[in-house]
């Protein structure tokens, strides 16, 4: 059953797939500017640049320059970098790692902080811990990553010199920023887990435990909070299909090499290639991501029926 679940979610993305790349291939050719000039170069004369465009086969009806590259993407083939030259799958291959391991450092803490933070909150309800946990998830939610990105160079790199400015040469490159991007996480499951927590704590079944003589932790921990879980693991997913699309700001001020500095650059010079296939890889990466929150739906509650 599982196996025919995955594969009739599988069968369902193509369409879905189909729909996002026409509408992105029209926006991204919908953006200012010419490529063709800029692969040409700024000295370039008219009939130059119209050579380039030509070659580029930028030209063509908008529709047969879709039909070309959508035959090329059913070979594998995702085009090639007008800036760089090189294969489309090099250079987001070349960006992704820096990206993916930033994005599990991230949701690592967060998750670990969020939870505590909410599960002590929603035991402690209307108490100094709720109001100061929950004084810390608004803070977080409601400060820009950039400037706090910028605020943690500027006291851990520039004034301490602990930590590296940016890049990802150490491990201690991925400390400032993976803060910088987990706050933001880390308070809004705190907020979800709290939520979600206090209402499962009415339940039959938790007075039911703590008639029986279940300690207050194995209520909470043990069986409460599995029951909350659902909408928890749904924010997160969320949230890591965000942070694996690349945080574009966290990864400009900290000079990050990753996917989303990358469609930064490759929106500066119209490198539609490149913009193309990181807008499907990231629509892609949300698909999946829910496909794996809904089958851990059956995890944590086989009650659900996946069918």
């Amino acid at each position: 059953m599982l196996f025919r679940y995955i594969s009739k979610r599988i069968v369902e993305l193509i369409p879905i797939l189909l729909v996002i790349s026409i509408l992105v291939f029209l926006f991204v050719h919908f953006i200012p500017g010419n490529p063709a000039r800029l692969v040409a170069g700024k000295q370039a004369t008219f009939k130059e640049v119209q050579l380039v465009a030509e070659e580029l086969g930028l030209n063509e009806p908008i529709w047969k320059q879709y039909v070309s590259y959508m035959k090329g993407l059913f070979q594998g083939d995702f085009g090639t970098s007008l800036k760089t030259g090189r294969p489309v799958s090099e250079v987001i291959a070349s960006r992704f790692m820096p990206t993916f391991w930033l994005t599990i450092s991230s949701m690592a803490w967060s998750l670990v902080v969020g939870l505590l933070i909410g599960v002590v909150s929603a035991t402690n309800r209307n108490k100094w811990q709720d109001f100061s946990g929950m004084f810390g998830a608004v803070s977080g939610i409601s400060m820009p990553s950039f400037w706090l990105g910028l605020l943690l160079i500027q006291l851990f790199s520039v004034q301490l010199g602990w930590l590296p400015v940016g890049g990802n040469d150490s491990w201690q490159s991925y400390i400032l920023p993976s803060i910088t991007l987990g706050t933001t996480v880390a308070a809004v499951i705190a907020r979800f887990t709290r939520s979600s927590l206090m209402d499962t704590l009415k339940d039959d079944f938790v007075r039911t435990g703590r008639a029986k003589g279940l300690s207050e932790n194995k209520v909470v921990w043990g069986h409460a909070l599995r029951n909350a879980m659902v909408p928890i693991v749904t924010m997160s997913g969320l949230q890591f299909g965000f942070l694996l699309g690349g945080s574009i700001v966290v990864e400009v001020v900290f000079s990050w090499p990753g996917l989303g500095s990358l469609l930064i650059d490759s929106i500066s010079f119209r490198d539609y290639p490149v913009i193309q296939a990181e807008l499907l890889l990231f629509a892609l990466e949300f698909m999946l991501i829910n496909l794996v929150v809904d089958l851990l739906y059956g995890v944590l509650n086989p009650r659900i029926n996946l069918d």
